[in-house]
């Protein structure tokens, strides 16, 4: 495990290019972490809210209809807000090395790497 930890901080420190041997895990976030969180989590959300609302409007009990459809609206607004903080994230990181200009060399790295992780 040691010498795992000491492998992946000499491939970090040595490495060459903006991303420094994290392109990889910088591609795992963008390619695989953010498209689940940014659709599949709102879909969850629309899909069990209409659950509800089904199973109320089929038990005929107008209160509970008017509980599911307010838990839908929640859960469609939630599905929205998910979808933007994502988009949000993803903008703020690829934004984050222009405004920083040339006083940090580093940040500039860093959104580099964001924009294009290179093949490690």
């Amino acid at each position: 495990m040691n010498m795992m930890l000491f492998q992946i901080l000499d491939a970090t420190v040595n490495a060459e290019g903006p991303c420094r041997g994290f392109g990889f895990i910088v591609r795992i976030i963008k390619n695989g972490l953010f498209p689940i969180l940014q659709i599949g989590i709102p879909i969850i959300l629309i899909v069990l809210g209409t659950l509800d609302l089904g199973k109320a409007v089929i038990s005929s009990d107008d209160k509970a209809v008017k509980e599911a459809q307010s838990k839908l609206i929640k859960r469609c607004i939630y599905a929205i807000l998910v979808f933007f903080i994502v988009t949000l994230i993803n903008l703020l990181f690829t934004m984050v090395g222009n405004i920083a200009g040339d006083d940090a060399p580093g940040l500039q790295n860093w959104s580099e790497c964001w924009s294009n992780p290179e093949e490690d």
